[in-house]
């Protein structure tokens, strides 16, 4: 008998990870009521994350934080035993800036490490960082700040938030972090490699997708230099530019990669392999005979460690064949059999207007849904 695994990740901008399986499920079940299922929303550390985590199992818990710009919002990390999910982006995210409006050299991650503070509050001993979707490219040093760090200017003086303002750091103080950090394993959750700084770095790379013109780039970059050269002294030469600044993933989420491998001493790994290990994803492959994940667009990108690759990969290495399904299809079937898609099955095939692929992704699925069941073999 079939049993399908319904492991995709959000369509950006128009459903959640969660929205996709669920749509997927109804049409699956609309075309055979008794087909089986086990819907498992994936993640690779970006926006919806803690929701995947949550749909798994894990407990969500709320807190107010520090958005990007200080103002506060309500967001949530998710908590299993002793192993706590947080996401860069329900606090410091893009999609926290009020009215959406960029201000790249004034935006920082004190929220983020409010939520590493409320999950060490809640007794974990695992943190799982997740880092896409940032708004900010500040280091970290908002993030560290929260946990205790202080960053101060020449004067003495606490340094206000954002990268903008780091060219003007002159000593830190890491005394006062908190000393339940000694005892937590931080895995830094990206599948981002970039050095944090240069041409590949934090701010060269994706400064400009938060708003920084050419002239905001170069005044972030000295910053994170300023603040790699200063951690040299302050936390020991394996902080510094000539250490965790040039470790792959220091660039994450605007060098709050760097923050945390530098300062907190977190270990990178891939985004998607840490969040199917933390999912229980492997457990959930052992009655499937068929996986179907996904993500809004299936291109290139996809190809350089997006979920569904590390999906279709984990599924292959069980000998459990992969389709995937997406807004957009932008790979040629070699590219998708090499990828380990059988097939793939996209709304543009059904519905060719992009915004209507929008907004109507939901019913649309549900038709592919329903054609999926039908290419299963008889049962």
């Amino acid at each position: 008998m079939p049993h399908l695994l319904l492991a995709p990740d959000k369509f950006k901008g128009s459903l959640t990870a969660v929205e996709v399986a669920a749509h997927l499920a109804a049409g699956l079940r609309r075309a055979d009521p008794g087909l089986a299922m086990t819907p498992l929303p994936v993640a690779d550390g970006g926006d919806g994350t803690v929701d995947a985590a949550v749909a798994a199992g894990f407990e969500r818990r709320a807190v107010t934080v520090a958005g990007p710009l200080g103002d506060p919002v309500a967001a949530g990390f998710a908590v299993h035993g002793d192993t706590a999910v947080v996401e860069l982006a329900e606090a410091s995210g893009l999609r926290r800036l009020p009215g959406g409006r960029p201000a790249p050299l004034r935006t920082g991650t004190y929220g983020t490490g409010e939520l590493i503070r409320a999950a060490l509050d809640a007794g974990a001993r695992r943190i799982v960082l997740g880092v896409g979707g940032s708004a900010s490219t500040d280091g970290g040093t908002g993030m560290l700040a929260a946990l205790g760090a202080r960053f101060l200017d020449g004067a003495g003086a606490p340094l206000p938030p954002g990268g903008g303002a780091l060219g003007r750091l002159d000593r830190v103080e890491l005394g006062g972090l908190d000393r339940r950090l000694g005892g937590v394993q931080v895995v830094l959750a990206s599948d981002v490699d970039n050095p944090l700084l240069g041409a590949l770095g934090a701010a060269a790379v994706y400064g400009p997708q938060k708003g920084a013109d050419p002239d905001a780039v170069a005044r972030l970059d000295a910053g994170l230099a300023r603040l790699a050269a200063v951690l040299d002294r302050a936390a020991g030469p394996g902080a510094g530019t000539a250490g965790a600044a040039e470790w792959p993933g220091a660039g994450a989420a605007g060098g709050a990669g760097y923050g945390a491998l530098a300062v907190l001493g977190a270990v990178r790994r891939p985004g998607i392999e840490v969040l199917l290990e933390v999912l229980g994803f492997e457990r959930a492959l052992r009655r499937a005979t068929l996986v179907v994940t996904g993500e809004g667009s299936l291109d290139a990108q996809t190809l350089h460690g997006k979920a569904p690759l590390g999906v279709a990969a984990a599924a292959a290495r069980r000998g459990v064949p992969a389709v995937a399904v997406c807004g957009r299809l932008g790979l040629t079937a070699a590219q998708l059999e090499r990828a380990g898609f059988r097939r793939a099955y996209a709304l543009t095939a059904l519905q060719p207007d992009p915004d209507r692929c929008l907004t109507e992704a939901g019913p649309l699925l549900e038709r592919i849904g329903a054609r999926l069941a039908r290419d299963l073999p008889a049962h």
